[in-house]
């Protein structure tokens, strides 16, 4: 698998109004059924929801505008992950798992104690990497993706607000960033 993508020097950041057609672009490769962009208007105004951005910010070459993104619900202390993405040419180099644990501490600042998603049942790739993370199954939701009727698997990350969760969250992000990641 390649490294992390450091020559990108890839940055965290709040999506805009500015990154909408750069996300849009991304949607389309990345979803059967790709959300509007009406709907990530409406997500950027959401006063319970938050909206992010992987960004090179060093310039190379076919660089894309956007390595990946994702959104969040903040419910209490419980945060949803409504939506993530990778950019698919910069896919397998520990960006979708950098990105999750960004989410994690986002959530965690904002008093979550918990963190969830849904996830196609097929996608076991998918399923991977949160189970890597500390994410367990809790509950199918049945027809859940309205495009094909499939269900969905309901993961949480449970205690992220725990130094002990954290912690490890915190350290595989070291990894990834030093180049490190197993």
């Amino acid at each position: 698998m390649p490294p992390f993508p450091r020559e990108l020097a890839p940055a965290f950041q709040p999506m805009t109004p500015a990154d909408l057609p750069a996300v849009m672009e991304l949607e389309r490769v990345c979803f059967p059924t790709p959300w509007s962009l009406g709907t990530y208007q409406r997500e950027l105004l959401n006063r319970h929801a938050s909206c992010w951005v992987i960004r090179p910010t060093a310039a190379v070459a076919d660089a894309p505008a956007l390595l990946g993104y994702a959104g969040l619900w903040h419910l209490g202390d419980e945060a949803h992950i409504t939506t993530i993405a990778t950019h698919p040419g910069w896919r397998r180099r520990h960006l979708a798992e950098w990105l999750l644990v960004h989410l994690a501490d986002v959530a965690g600042r904002r008093g979550a104690r918990a963190l969830t998603l849904e996830v196609r049942m097929h996608n076991t790739g998918a399923i991977a990497l949160y189970t890597k993370l500390g994410f367990v199954s809790v509950g199918v939701r049945k027809g859940y993706y309205q495009d094909t009727g499939e269900d969905a698997r309901l993961l949480t990350l449970f205690a992220i607000d725990h130094p002990a969760v954290w912690g490890q969250l915190a350290a595989r992000q070291a990894e990834i960033e030093e180049g490190n990641p197993a």
